[in-house]
């Protein structure tokens, strides 16, 4: 069954795009849901007086005098279900946290909780309310008359250098094109009905337009109404942000730190097209959209976009950006080899190319994968090619992964070719026999690395036997060259090698795999191993531990099973989630799984390597890799997305039958470990044009953040052929606070022009706390039973007494992280915002609330203590005795929490390295202690649990100390720059409050 959304609440089809049609629409009128205490509703018609002093409700028991609210008595509006009663239990689950919305009012705070039909309604109450209450009923320039706004005025300038023949008036053609170049996402034939709306309207057609009517289309054309909202909540000055709104903004919303008022001007100076507005330091609604809309504001976080990792640690330490077959430009046993491929998997960063050699005809050995000879490319000019591009887009090492299918002798024309084109690119030297791990990326820059087999030590001929690799036998069975009495003796094939080609193999030395104990106790770490898709599938799934561990020291390759004859991927996640570092894929091939890859792999300046978490790399860690809960010491985060809306959406390719109409929903996955997989959708926008609206809050729950990568799928619900609109693909890693947009892209990962989806993103640590909303505040909260991290038995005396001295620092240190997030979210509530808001935004509502009260503020901070306190000044009324309370506990436990820190964490640590002093001497101690089987495996796993549960919950403790003294930077900020401190010298500095305790070495 279809989800869907009606927006046909708004009389007319009305775009509610200014304050003024805001007033308007509340002027008329509608119909509302007044919830009561008692958790009832009841619909009433709700209208702005004509004086626009007061709101009024009817039919009411009340007298009509007191059945309104007056506007100078309003102290607040809030969107959203952000009040005691709009929390209920009883009512949480009627209706969506868009379609509510409070408004403060009186002296004692009181709320009217009020449910409309749609947000667009929800939308107009709110900015024409919060309009209202900042600048009295002094009209909006588009309800009377008066001075023309800033936005106008540049409107009307762009009229005028159009208007070449000074006549007041321009063709109706020349008006759409100049629309069509300030919003070039827009479709020419949507310009053109307005203009014929309009003139029809105004009983004036024809081929030409005056001004009146060219600024009305724009502004009817051009204004998006969310955008438009957003600017109302953070204006001081009407219709445009000020330099210090503006600032505001990007701190307080946007998330970003350090901002200057400089820094605010260059943004209006690049953004705002009127120069009255560049000239004065104000950003209106245009200036503001096109902020929003460019690459400064993007979801995807700048740093990100060059190398920002250690890139020192050991090669098997990161994801490898692999390919196979990347030549093939359509399937594997159909498609035709061509030389393109290359270029373009190395130009997406690709870091590892499979080569499989095969005999040519003339004499020189081929790349190709069919049996017929045209479709073949001979290996020189790959490898020509490969020189050529080999570090275009990364300067770190290329793996080339050869599986060698030809002669002794051709293999040796193969090897002088790489020697002679690579030169001094090729990596020779030989693995040093007194390291334990291979060399990082840094040390191997520019460096082309060869993968392949290596002739034994005892072999001194030119050429001796070796075993065959499994990923050259499936492709040989394929393609009919497999030596069936091998075959059929089920024995292992031998295949014949050269010297000169062994010796181009240093690091990466294709060895069979065994079994784990095997590889623990024999391999070396510059052997490396290849997996089948379902021989690593089985492994991921039956002991993901093993996995996970075999891969600290070593490489591994899982390459596709041969049944994908269509060339088709396999989820890359199921094998990164165990540490595999090269995932080899098919590059020709679009689709889910290439979005994965390819987002995944843009984390790193898209240099083809990103580091695995740090739960994957340390020697002594617990981690399963099919977890379904939160890991121990890894703070699972809460993601609060939110989709706004959609721009410039196509229609599905293969819908060509369907004609112009589009009905989308959003559909936002999680992919990551198990645990944190999941996916959620929007209802779908009906009829909405190329412009969605879907408003939608969306919640993910990320238990392993540094794992887990959000994909938006755009999809059409009322299809035909194909649904698929748009996706695009992002690393959790990468996501930037705020609102954004989101910069959408085609199945094949190419981008689409001006299509884009705007959404809000807010990221919580605190595990469930997102969803504070779902409860009253009256003493539910005591009711949840807190969970303490504990150590394991190892079933080892000396070692269980070691962890057992930490059992109260861990209990003291979850008591001090739980204390001060419980006492957050309460004030956070009390407040009326989500427990995603920050502490600056928290003083600032206070501050508003204040600031609209007739008397002098009774409330004040005093900044010249390091801990804050918030003073009443005389009787002050319950809310904001209950505002005062909850802030009270909150900077006490903030106090407890930085003082009693660093006492904490050093218990923690020294009880980790007590344990890790018994790691080097554990298996002498287990055969000592007789354990065996699954006894030893149980010790090994509880040994490696405790010593990630004191590291991880150190780690935790750390960045809670961290957060509350930037929550006290924060308090210190907001109390100067609102009005409500008193005593501020300087704010503390940032640098000297968030001194960071020592990180724990891996």
């Amino acid at each position: 069954k279809k989800k869907t959304v009606s927006f046909s609440t708004m009389p007319n089809d009305r775009k509610i795009n200014s304050a003024a049609a805001c007033i308007s629409f509340m002027l008329e009128g509608c119909e509302l849901k007044k919830v009561r205490s008692n958790s009832r509703m009841y619909s009433r018609f709700f209208v702005l007086d004509a004086d626009m002093c007061s709101v009024r409700w009817e039919p009411s028991k009340k007298d009509s005098e007191k059945a309104k609210i007056e506007i100078k008595s309003v102290k607040e509006v809030r969107v959203g279900k952000k009040t005691p009663i709009l929390r209920s239990n009883g009512l949480s689950d009627q209706f969506p946290d868009e379609c509510a919305f409070s408004i403060i009012y009186g002296d004692n705070y009181e709320s009217l909780d009020l449910v409309a039909s749609s947000a667009d309604v929800v939308s107009a109450w709110v900015m024409g309310l919060r309009y209202l209450v900042s600048y009295g009923k002094h009209m909006p320039e588009a309800l009377g008359t008066g001075h023309p706004s800033l936005r106008t005025s540049w409107i009307s300038s762009v009229f005028d250098l159009a208007d070449l023949e000074k006549s007041g008036r321009i063709p109706v053609s020349r008006a759409v094109q100049l629309i069509k170049a300030l919003n070039p996402g827009m479709k020419v034939s949507t310009i053109e009905l307005k203009f014929k709306e309009l003139q029809k309207a105004s009983e004036r057609p024809g081929t030409e337009v005056a001004c009146d009517l060219f600024v009305e289309a724009y502004c009817e054309l051009c204004t998006r109404p969310e955008i438009f909202f957003l600017l109302v909540q953070f204006s001081s000055n009407k219709e445009y942000l000020g330099l210090k709104d503006l600032l505001m903004f990007l701190e307080v919303e946007q998330g970003m730190e350090g901002v200057t008022e400089e820094k605010c001007l260059e943004i209006v100076s690049k953004y705002e097209p009127s120069k009255e507005g560049r000239e004065k330091g104000y950003l209106a609604i245009d200036g503001f959209t096109r902020y929003l809309l460019s690459s400064d504001c993007s979801i995807f976080d700048p740093q990100h976009r060059r190398v920002c990792q250690d890139m020192a640690q050991p090669l098997s330490h990161y994801y490898i950006s692999s390919a196979h077959s990347a030549c093939l430009l359509e399937d594997n046993f159909w498609g035709h080899s061509d030389i393109s491929g290359y270029v373009s998997a190395l130009g997406l960063g690709c870091r590892s190319i499979e080569l499989v050699l095969w005999d040519g005809p003339e004499g020189e050995p081929v790349v190709y994968t069919s049996p017929s000879a045209a479709s073949c490319v001979p290996f020189s000019a790959v490898v020509g090619l490969i020189d050529q591009h080999a570090f275009a887009a990364s300067a770190y090492p290329l793996i080339l992964c050869l599986v060698v299918r030809c002669s002794a002798a051709q293999q040796r024309l193969a090897a002088q070719c790489l020697r002679k084109t690579l030169g001094e690119k090729l990596y020779l030297e030989p693995p040093d026999p007194s390291a334990s791990y291979l060399p990082s990326p840094e040390q191997l820059k520019g460096r082309i690395l060869i993968k392949g087999k290596k002739l034994p030590p005892s072999c001194e001929d030119s050429e001796g036997e070796v075993s065959d690799e499994e990923e050259g036998r499936e492709l040989a069975r394929r393609l009919g060259q497999e030596d069936r009495e091998a075959a059929e003796a089920g024995g292992q094939r031998r295949v014949r090698l050269s010297r000169e080609l062994s010796e181009l193999v240093s690091l990466c030395q294709a060895v069979p795999f065994q079994d784990f104990e095997s590889s623990r106790r024999g391999q070396r770490y510059w052997e490396m191993c290849s997996f089948s898709e379902v021989e690593a599938g089985r492994f991921a799934n039956e002991c993901p531990a093993e996995l996970v561990s075999y891969n600290k020291r070593f490489l591994s390759r899982v390459y596709p099973s041969p049944m994908r004859i269509d060339a088709s991927n396999m989820n890359p996640q199921d094998f990164w989630k165990c540490g595999c570092q090269m995932v080899a894929m098919n590059y020709q091939t679009p689709g889910l799984m290439m979005d994965l890859n390819s987002g995944w792999f843009r984390q790193n300046g898209a240099c083809g390597y990103v580091l695995r978490p740090a739960i994957m790399r340390e020697e002594v860690s617990y981690f399963s890799a099919n977890a379904k809960d939160s890991l121990p010491g890894v703070p699972a985060q809460l993601l609060h997305l939110k989709v706004i809306s959609g721009q410039n959406l196509p229609k599905p390719k293969g819908s060509g039958a369907k004609g112009e109409v589009v009905e989308p929903y959003v559909c936002a996955e999680i992919h990551g470990i198990p645990a944190d997989c999941a996916e959620h959708r929007t209802k779908t926008a009906l009829q909405s044009g190329d412009n969605p609206v879907f408003d939608e809050s969306l919640e993910f729950q990320i238990n392993l953040p540094e794992l887990a990568v959000l994909r938006f799928v755009v999809l059409d619900d009322d299809y035909i052929g194909d649904e698929f609109i748009a996706q695009y693909t992002i690393p959790f890693e990468c996501l930037q606070p705020g609102y954004r947009h989101v910069p959408l892209q085609s199945l094949a990962g190419e981008p689409l022009p001006h299509a884009t989806l705007f959404v809000h993103v807010a990221i919580t640590d605190r595990r469930g706390g997102g969803k504070g909303h779902r409860r009253g505040l009256a003493g539910r909260r005591g009711r949840r039973v807190r969970e303490y991290t504990s150590t394991k038995a190892t079933g080892i005396k000396a070692i269980d007494e070691v962890f057992r001295t930490a059992t109260q620092p861990l209990r003291e240190a979850t008591d001090l992280r739980e204390n001060v997030q419980n006492a957050l979210v309460s004030f956070k509530e009390l407040c009326g915002l989500t427990p995603a808001a920050n502490m600056k935004q928290c003083i600032l509502t206070v501050a508003a609330w204040l600031l609209h009260s007739d008397s002098t503020p009774s409330v004040t901070l005093n900044l010249a203590e390091q801990y804050p306190p918030m003073e009443a000044q005389g009787p002050i009324p319950d809310l904001l005795r209950k505002v005062l309370t909850a802030y009270e506990t909150m900077i006490q436990t903030s106090r407890t929490l930085i003082e009693s820190a660093d006492a904490v964490h050093s218990k923690l640590i020294q009880a980790q390295q007590a344990g890790m002093d018994f790691h080097k001497e554990l298996h002498r101690i287990e055969a000592k202690e007789g354990l065996r089987g699954r006894k030893l495996q149980k010790a090994l796993e509880s040994f490696a649990w405790n010593i990630t549960v004191l590291k991880g919950q150190a780690d935790l403790l750390k960045h809670a100390k961290a957060e509350a003294l930037d929550n006290l930077w924060q308090i210190h900020n907001a109390g100067q720059s609102c009005g409500i401190g008193r005593n501020g010298s300087a704010s503390p500095e940032p640098s000297r409050l968030r001194a960071p305790l020592e990180p724990i070495p891996e």
